[in-house]
């Protein structure tokens, strides 16, 4: 009975150091959540600066929110394996749940009023690790932090102050690659010819232990045909579904997916600033597009395409984005999920309500 009152003290110390990490997972929570400081950005600050004057459209995503569901394969030619231990990157065949989209919280925006075109993917190995990307046709992004593109949401947004915009990009000069590229980039009249690329920077992890900082793009085996915006809008509200439908349905559709590697000092944090164009770049395979689906109901219905679920051998880099990203899709997902009855699902008989 005499070691009671040290057994009580050692209890006291191997709790100790839980109690701490309990204690600091709150604080990150609460400060994640932006409860000790009002005037901090948070992910649901970027979800509500997203929604259209009008309002989100319940039950829908909350950027992005226009798309169609497709299932198809990645096809792993092994080049990769030698960057990265994930099991997607071993030579073989891995299915894919996808979806293209356009960059608008508007489900019902016409195809030729939208300048971003999305590609989201779930690649799953055989093991049951998933690889989860989101990536968009521009090659540069707008803006270098999260903060500065929630003030290109609030300044886009402003019908008070005519000059809001003209002030934002005088403030942020790194906007003006992306914004050339948007005024004079070409438009192509299909999903099948565009080029979708990461911009965010991500480590691979070989088997030896060894990191290296890459960009990814996938890019498509169908020839690139500019079409101007005006002849866009000849094609109807929604010609892009259409298009993408009728050419999956002639064929699959093919896109090989070049990973660039970066040389020691190039910006990893910092998705507006492209690398060089003589990087090492990898094709890894093929992406392969079978079968297209309306996303009501389909499979990439209900998907999350968080860019920080990755497999063992890959993981985020110091750019802030893919967490920021991650943070706010969930709040997105959250949402438009508890809207499910706002949805339009397929009735009975397969109409639409």
């Amino acid at each position: 009975m005499a070691d009671r009152p040290t057994s009580s003290k050692s209890t006291v110390r191997s709790l100790a150091p839980i109690a701490v990490v309990v204690v600091a997972l709150a604080a990150a929570f609460v400060f994640t959540g932006g409860w000790l400081s009002p005037a901090r950005l948070t992910p649901a600050k970027i979800i509500n600066a997203l929604a259209p004057p009008g309002g989100p459209v319940l039950g829908h995503r909350r950027n992005h929110a226009k798309g169609i569901c497709f299932t198809g394969s990645f096809e792993s030619n092994g080049a990769a394996a030698a960057l990265s231990k994930a099991r997607m990157f071993a030579a073989g065949s891995f299915p894919v749940t996808g979806r293209f989209n356009l960059g608008t919280p508007d489900p019902n925006a016409p195809d030729a009023t939208v300048r971003v075109r999305g590609l989201g993917l779930r690649i799953v190995a055989s093991d049951g690790t998933e690889w989860r990307t989101a990536m968009i046709n521009a090659p540069v992004f707008a803006v270098a932090t999260p903060e500065a593109f929630y003030d290109l949401l609030k300044a886009s947004a402003d019908t008070k102050d005519p000059d809001a915009m003209k002030n934002f990009v005088a403030a942020h000069p790194e906007f003006g690659a992306f914004g050339a590229w948007a005024v004079g980039g070409t438009w192509t009249g299909s999903y099948a010819q565009e080029r979708y690329n990461s911009l965010n920077s991500f480590i691979f992890t070989d088997a030896a232990g060894k990191d290296q900082a890459v960009r990814w793009s996938f890019v498509p085996a169908a020839q690139p045909e500019a079409v101007s915006p005006d002849q866009l809008k000849t094609r109807g509200d929604d010609f892009l579904d259409a298009d993408i439908t009728q050419r999956v349905h002639s064929a699959p559709q093919k896109w090989t997916l070049v990973v660039t590697v970066a040389n020691p000092g190039d910006p990893t944090a910092d998705p507006t600033k492209p690398w060089p164009e003589d990087r090492r770049k990898v094709e890894a395979g093929t992406l392969v597009v079978n079968a297209i689906e309306p996303e009501v109901d389909g499979p990439c219905r209900d998907l999350n395409f968080d860019p920080t679920v990755l497999p063992p051998g890959m993981h985020v880099s110091d750019d802030p984005f893919p967490a920021a990203r991650s943070a706010a899709y969930s709040v997105s997902f959250n949402r438009r999920t508890a809207e499910d009855k706002d949805y339009p699902h397929h009735a009975a008989g397969g109409a639409t309500p």
